[in-house]
């Protein structure tokens, strides 16, 4: 059951006391002090602090696609973006399973859905400002929702679900072709602190969705379109003070931002740092020497750093191995040929031998193995194997049937992957070893993570140019629920021309009827049962390897404040109140 505004408010401020603030009151079974334990911050909140100042700082192998919070997908800067950028909802800071209870952010509570969940009315905070001291309004919100969803050809690196959830998404051609400049017709804003979507059908996730980045207000004369990036305007505690583009972003506290407005944030330190395309090893050597508190993307240390880590017991006791609502697996294009054909698809499945690959990856500490799309710790996962191999290890006379099967007996295709992951890299080379022994010859192209949906894998068009079969890929839950995991990667809509993130290019008209149907539905246990049906659905179509329920081996700083790994941010520290001691 949705909670009325008023509830949502209650929990918005026994949020407020409990972890949102991490101060010193959270010595009790939340808070984690004194010489924390491996695994500390998956269970509490390691270092509790309310005290205020300094520096905290965070470096990444690579750069993000965008910092604009409507041109973004990945889920660390969905996390980070928070600091600077309040969507409607968000998720609480706190450990593991805690950190996905969702709570209101810049809405003064959870929505009021109406007309059998195919309206839904929020109200804005008022007092909210912006870094520049002007106020946020509704028509903000709006504006940000249309720039992000309808103007694919400008800022295609986010999902699309608004474009197809609104009553006139399939007709309106965004804010930079409108020259009506009313917007969309199914957003309406009465007034400055309301704004009320509607929707083609019932949508019973939709307060997980307006916890996206892509509902964070963005005033219409401040927009500039795909330069936005360069200077965005804050609503949430920080604001940019440099950007150079490729190598660090500074923020400084937002002065116009107001505890009073915002329950959440903290506002701790006096400023943060990050750094871009730093080598991976030279992250973790600053991440045990103090240098930074965090590896913003989050994906755990190298496997030479982990070799290192878990031989000291000193320095295992700083890490946390996360679960995180994802999945490692390997996409099989659909329309590569001869991958068109599902027995050809089948023998791959039966030809990878996943041990190798876990192996590849770091071990069980980096992921058990998998065998369904959706994750194990997803709520309403089910466990089965359709292609069960003895050990996991392959079975090469089954994945040689198939593909005779499929008229083949060898195959020659391209396997792509992300060149700054070297376990992304490892992982796709013992896979390649593993279809190697049946016939397919699979060589592997990399391509940077910043432009691997925009640019390569993620274009239908250069993928089939280049013969790329199969590609590799993580994936985490928009939101904690099977919708919010499975759409993005499984149902036609979804498909994009660029930034398009269901890479098997799967359009099948069961698994879209099956997801459509779920998400109207009110019952919680049919909508569960329901995306149980699209997993196996998805299997016997043998789009997707799945390879490891990926876990992350995260290093701790032991100079961060309030480090907690949330489940909701696919284990990553929430970045939202991380403060550090070093001044």
């Amino acid at each position: 059951m949705r909670r009325s505004a008023v509830a949502a408010l209650a929990v918005v401020s026994s949020a407020s006391l409990l972890l949102a603030g991490c101060s010193k009151a959270d010595d009790g079974k939340d808070g984690v002090k004194g010489n924390a334990k491996a695994n500390a911050a998956t269970t509490g909140v390691v270092n509790a602090s309310d005290a205020k100042g300094g520096t905290v700082t965070y470096a990444m192998a690579d750069a993000p696609e965008s910092f604009d919070p409507g041109d973004t997908y990945y889920s660390f800067i969905y996390n980070f973006s928070r600091l600077y950028a309040r969507p409607l909802t968000t998720f609480k800071p706190g450990p593991g399973e805690k950190g996905n209870e969702l709570v209101p952010d810049l809405a003064a509570g959870l929505g009021v859905p109406s007309d059998g969940g195919k309206t839904w009315t929020y109200k804005i905070r008022p007092g909210v400002k912006y870094s520049d001291g002007t106020p946020v309004t509704a028509k903000d919100v709006k504006y940000a929702v249309e720039r992000s969803n309808f103007a694919r050809d400008v800022l295609s690196n986010g999902p699309n679900y608004f474009q197809t959830l609104m009553a006139d998404g399939d007709t309106y051609k965004g804010p930079y072709k409108d020259k009506s400049d009313k917007g969309l017709s199914s957003i309406q804003t009465p007034d400055d602190h309301t704004i009320v979507f509607k929707l083609k059908e019932p949508f019973a996730d939709f307060d997980y969705l307006v916890s996206a980045p892509q509902t964070a207000p963005v005033p219409k004369a401040k927009d500039k379109g795909a330069d936005y990036t360069k200077s965005i305007l804050s609503s949430g505690s920080y604001k940019f003070e440099t950007y150079q583009d490729g190598k660090q972003v500074v923020l400084v506290r937002n002065e116009h931002w107001d505890a009073k407005t915002d329950p959440l944030r903290k506002q701790y330190p006096d400023k943060i740092v990050l750094n871009l395309k730093v080598n991976q090893s030279t992250i973790d050597k600053d991440l045990m020497a103090g240098e930074i508190i965090a590896d913003l993307k989050g994906g755990g240390v190298d496997a030479q750093t982990q070799a290192q880590i878990l031989a000291k017991e000193d320095l295992k006791a700083n890490t946390d191995n996360a679960l995180g609502g994802r999945l490692a697996y390997m996409a099989i294009n659909t329309k590569v040929k001869p991958f068109d054909n599902v027995e050809c698809r089948k023998a791959v499945q039966y030809a990878i031998d996943k041990v190798s690959v876990q192996t590849s990856m770091g071990g069980p500490i980096r992921g058990e193995i998998a065998t369904t799309v959706m994750p194990n710790d997803l709520p309403g996962h089910q466990k089965f194997d359709l292609y069960p191999t003895e050990g996991h290890k392959g079975d090469i006379a089954k994945a040689k049937q198939h593909l005779k099967a499929c008229g083949q007996e060898k195959i020659s295709t391209f396997i792509s992957a992300r060149s700054e992951r070297q376990t992304e890299i490892d992982a796709a080379t013992a896979v390649v070893a593993s279809l190697k022994k049946v016939g397919i010859d699979a060589k592997i192209k990399q391509y940077p993570g910043s432009k691997y949906f925009t640019d390569y894998a993620g274009v239908p068009s250069f993928t089939k140019k280049e013969n790329i079969g199969l590609i590799m890929m993580q994936w985490g839950a928009d939101w904690p629920t099977g919708y919010g995991y499975l759409k993005q990667i499984v149902h036609g809509k979804a498909i994009g021309q660029s930034g398009n993130t269901n890479l098997s290019e799967l359009d099948d008209p069961t698994v879209n009827k099956l997801l459509d149907a779920a998400i109207a539905n009110t019952d919680k246990a049919a909508r569960d049962a329901a995306y149980v049906e699209v997993d196996k659905k998805v299997m016997e179509q043998a789009v997707i390897v799945p390879l490891t329920y990926f876990k992350v081996l995260n290093y701790r700083s032991p100079y961060g404040t309030n480090m907690a790994a949330s489940a909701a941010w696919s284990g990553q520290y929430d970045y939202l109140n991380i403060g550090t001691t070093k001044k």
